[in-house]
């Protein structure tokens, strides 16, 4: 499948004139600062907002034709909306919500109340009445409910915006969850990249209006445009491995390119896929293999370019076998260690400096800060 959209409207002040296409299914976060055009690209591929030009095409459903004056209303166009807000009847039991988008989906059922319940972990709120809920039991009933009037594309609009820290990391596993079990497509809005490296398959970067890049999110994440947005502290490889099995220490190892990484990964099993976020500014490049060290982390492998950052520093990109990662040092590093394109060097990284989680199988979410 692939899904394809691109939309101009002309707004007071404002002009969005966004495209991407990408394979489906798969999440597709759109992210960028806030006042970019996420929620109003969003907006027209439900069909609330009509677009001067444009399409919305999900495979071989062409919901939004302008050049062929195809407009699917937004009622046919099988969408489950999820808002910053959960929007929930406040009149009605949880049970009662979610039985409502139940009975009046569109189409014959292909995920049932129970399979939601269960994946959502619903089961004990089910009597509740919506104001005896947190705010992150409110987000995974809205949830719920969108996967319930059973779309063709689910769309997440700042979904976990409204909820502190503790309340985020409460839903995002369930999120996780429908990502890998469930293969519904989505779009996720967000300014947090956070959620989006966990979360998103791909990712399309927006700035005033406009799409300015997109790709798959390991690709993205050396990409100088994302770089912009989130900030130096943030700069960094994201990268994907299998789980090989754990350590004697009972750290996990995950193979990444041609080398390993020793990563606090809790119950992942041997044979799952984990993403690990190597930030630049944790990383030491050596120009020798290293020896007698703390560090768990050595991975061996070539410079691939080496590009002036922010101050006195370079970020240097090393290719450790069809894997790309970077490391940010001083320039005069780079002047001392002779770095230059082809360069082979030995980068090394702390366990306790990564933070990892699963995709496309259940493992239970485990994280370390890069404190």
């Amino acid at each position: 499948m692939m899904f394809s959209v691109s939309a101009r409207k002309q707004f007071a002040g404002f002009a969005l004139d966004a495209s991407f296409e990408l394979p489906a299914p798969g999440v597709v976060a759109l992210f960028g600062r806030s006042g970019c055009g996420k929620t109003s690209l969003v907006n027209v591929i439900a069909g609330l907002l009509q677009p001067d030009a444009g399409h919305v095409v999900l495979d071989d459903a062409v919901l939004l034709d302008t050049e062929r004056r195809i407009s699917m209303p937004p009622e046919r166009r099988r969408m489950g909306y999820v808002f910053q807000e959960s929007r929930l009847f406040p009149h009605l039991s949880v049970g009662a919500n979610l039985r409502y988008a139940l009975k009046r989906a569109t189409r014959p059922a292909f995920v049932n109340l129970g399979l939601v319940t269960d994946l959502l972990e619903l089961g004990a709120l089910m009597d509740r009445r919506t104001h005896q809920l947190s705010g992150g039991e409110r987000q995974r009933v809205a949830i719920g409910r969108a996967l319930l009037s059973q779309p063709r594309l689910l769309l997440l609009d700042e979904p976990l915006a409204s909820l502190d820290a503790s309340r985020r990391d409460e839903v995002l596993p369930y999120l996780e969850t429908l990502r890998d079990q469930l293969a519904i497509p989505m779009v996720y809005v967000s300014h947090n990249f956070d959620e989006v490296w966990r979360l998103a398959t791909y990712l399309v970067l927006m700035r005033s209006g406009k799409t300015i890049a997109q790709g798959a999110v390991g690709k993205m994440s050396l990409n100088p445009e994302l770089r912009a947005i989130i900030g130096a502290d943030a700069v960094g490889a994201i990268v994907e491995g299998t789980v090989l099995g754990a350590d004697p220490s009972g750290l996990m190892r995950v193979r990444v390119g041609h080398g390993e990484l020793k990563v606090q990964a809790g119950a992942a099993i041997k044979g799952a896929r984990l993403r690990v976020q190597l930030l630049a500014r944790d990383l030491i490049v050596a120009t020798q293999a290293p020896q007698y060290l703390s560090v768990r982390n050595v991975l061996a492998g070539s410079v691939t370019s080496v590009t002036d950052d922010e101050g006195d520093s370079d970020l240097i990109a090393i290719d450790i076998g069809g894997t790309t990662i970077m490391a940010r040092i001083t320039k005069a590093a780079t002047r001392d260690l002779r770095l230059s394109t082809g360069t082979a060097v030995w980068a090394l990284v702390k366990s306790v400096s990564l933070r990892s989680y699963s995709i496309g199988t259940k493992v239970a979410p485990e994280s370390q800060d890069a404190e």
